[in-house]
């Protein structure tokens, strides 16, 4: 039986010219001034605006435009073309849901004239739980809907930057292609939030008796059933952040980075660490670890974006944000591990009492000191590939990463069909 597949042309042997023109290609290549812009380690997460475009989402939005062009017969194609105009709207511009629910309940609440903990949409809005008069608030499960709240909140928040707020800037800064400038917004929005984040932190912690990383003073008061007011909100809002990140991660079906599997590990251990220290008291460790690292990667962002707008200052910023790292995210994290090996024991009370809520006993010496070392190892991987691109960086003159993005500037170069292939492969 004869084959049914059409024949192939014979292959060609590789030519010498042919070689050297491929070598060619190879050597003049464009490199990156650096590759610190291609470090994306730290916390940050793509927003849903900028993740990647399946063949299948790019088809169901053609199909809902075609449909929108078709003649309206009665009033259920009328309706019919309101729900593809709203859902085609809320693809291209994904903030318009979380904002309209935001509407919705802020406006509730604001016009009920009840602005007191009997309104049932309190309890979404503000804190909960104050004690009597004062400036402390205690915990409940009605903080899980202050945390769920805020995590539609800072959804739109970030589409709503990266879509509206921050996209003119990179044509102001004259980035010069595509990915840098999707690159450089999303950076942007992590300047934004650490930029109020890490200060709002360090008032926190300047305002209580754990100035400048004192560790003694986390389990003196222990347990502490409350909290001040400013405290309890940067808390319950880094809950909601992580949270919302976690959330955006899981959505990302795509490995968009080569340390994916470490960063969905560092999220899993953060939310543990935020579970973990808000139920069982001891929030002021998580106050620490907290603006560890939101200081840390302000820097990083800002590195990030010098490098993407090749500026002779990428290389200061970068060697300061690394002598930050190290000091937060190593010296004072294993500052606090030793403390969790020698302090936890001798300062405060230790023992279990389920009556008075005292958790800080034999038990949960190790979970805490296994949680924050687990954080620790991330961290560690994190740092040699910091060092990996110094070492490069500053005595052998190399610029290229070996980590990169799933999406990387050569797609930009790629004709559609090839971009399309890349994504279905």
């Amino acid at each position: 039986m004869s084959d049914p597949s059409p024949s192939l042309p014979p292959l060609r042997p590789m030519t010498s010219s042919s070689k050297l023109s491929v070598r060619t290609a190879a050597k003049t290549r464009a490199r990156r001034t650096s590759s610190v812009g291609r470090i994306d380690l730290g916390d940050t997460v793509s927003g849903l605006g900028t993740m990647f475009e399946t063949k299948e989402s790019k088809a169901a939005s053609m199909k809902r435009m075609h449909e929108l062009t078709q003649a309206s017969r009665n009033d259920k194609d009328l309706i019919k073309k309101f729900w593809l105009s709203f859902r085609e709207m809320n693809y291209r511009h994904t903030w318009i849901t979380p904002l309209i629910i935001m509407v919705i309940v802020y406006s509730a609440y604001f016009t009920s004239g009840n602005r007191t903990c009997t309104n049932p949409l309190h309890m979404f809005v503000a804190v909960s739980y104050q004690v009597d008069d004062t400036d402390e608030y205690a915990k409940g499960i009605k903080d899980l809907c202050f945390v769920f709240y805020y995590m539609i909140f800072f959804t739109f928040l970030r589409e709503f930057l990266l879509d509206v707020v921050l996209r003119p800037i990179p044509d102001i800064l004259h980035a010069n292609s595509k990915h840098k400038s999707k690159r450089i917004i999303e950076q942007m929005f992590y300047i934004v939030y650490y930029g109020f984040s890490a200060p709002f932190g360090l008032y926190v912690m300047y305002h209580s008796n754990l100035w400048l990383f004192k560790t003694a003073p986390m389990y003196e008061t222990y347990p502490d059933l409350t909290n001040p007011f400013l405290f309890k909100v940067f808390y319950l809002g880094q809950a909601a952040f992580w949270a919302q990140q976690a959330c955006v991660l899981v959505l990302q079906l795509e490995k968009p980075r080569k340390d994916h599997q470490e960063m969905i590990f560092h999220h899993i251990v953060t939310l543990l660490l935020v579970w973990s220290s808000y139920v069982f008291h001891f929030t002021r460790i998580g106050l620490a670890i907290y603006i560890t690292m939101d200081i840390s990667d302000f820097l990083l962002s800002l590195s990030k974006i010098f490098n993407y707008l090749d500026s002779p200052f990428t290389p200061p910023v970068f060697f300061i944000f690394v002598t930050t790292w190290i000091y937060l995210r190593h010296y004072i994290n294993i500052k606090i591990l030793w403390s969790v090996l020698t302090e936890f024991r001798t300062v405060g009370d230790y023992v279990l009492d389920f009556a008075t809520q005292q958790y800080k006993c034999w038990i949960s010496l190790p979970i805490v000191f296994t949680l924050i070392a687990a954080l620790q190892l991330v961290n560690l991987y994190w740092l040699f590939l910091i060092f990996r691109i110094l070492y490069r960086m500053v005595w052998k003159g190399i610029v290229e990463d070996t980590r990169s993005d799933t999406e990387s500037e050569s797609e930009e170069s790629m004709t559609p069909t090839d971009s399309n292939a890349k994504k279905n492969f």
